[in-house]
């Protein structure tokens, strides 16, 4: 599989497809798709969701190694506030907030911008945030190999706040640990602290 590129590439032959299903979507909702607003709409929209979902064709894995380092450290790497967009997949609406992603390394590091790369491809699919957060857990830990992964995902969602309850200042808080983040008492409550925004 190739690495995760942002620039915008289309299948042509997707998007035309995408985008004849989009024209009658509008036409559905009672709209006229032939209307100066909405003519080239089905064509954007065809764009904006093959870009919102590009991930599905990147293996996150490749970019982990293609930064990869043998290097003796031992100490905590955090990247924090990571924007997270995403699509529930259930109702095909934003999911959006901040990721932060710790792992103590046991031999290998990788390069920092590779990070949330692969939160980025993982988040570029049709997703639950609960399985984003252990996909993102899994990758590094099967790459690296570290000593422990700590990923803690905090985020809206437009299904909760336009639509269903409506509850609008919602907050969803998922995590995913392994080895020492999930054993050690004291490394795991080092990170949180590290991630708590109102303690920065």
């Amino acid at each position: 599989m190739p690495l995760y590129h942002r620039e915008d590439h289309y299948d042509a032959s997707a998007i035309t497809e995408m985008a004849a299903h989009y024209r009658a979507v509008i036409e559905a909702i009672g709209e006229d798709p032939d209307r100066e607003g909405l003519v080239k709409t089905p064509e954007r929209a065809a764009k904006a969701l093959a870009f919102l979902t590009q991930g599905h064709g990147a293996d996150p894995a490749d970019i982990l190694r293609s930064a990869l380092f043998e290097e003796d450290c031992e100490e905590m790497v955090l990247i924090r506030d990571i924007e997270v967009f995403s699509l529930c997949e259930h109702h095909m609406l934003p999911f959006f907030g901040k990721a932060h992603v710790a792992y103590l390394p046991q031999g290998n590091i990788t390069g920092l911008s590779k990070i949330p790369r692969v939160v980025d491809v993982f988040a570029r699919r049709l997703q639950v945030q609960e399985r984003l957060t252990r996909q993102i857990r899994d990758c590094i830990q099967d790459t690296l190999n570290p000593k422990g992964v700590a990923v803690v995902i905090e985020a809206r969602h437009l299904c909760m706040q336009m639509r269903g309850v409506e509850k609008q200042h919602s907050l969803t808080t998922t995590s995913a640990f392994t080895g020492a983040f999930l054993n050690d008492p004291k490394t795991r409550k080092e990170f949180i602290r590290l991630i708590d925004t109102q303690g920065a």
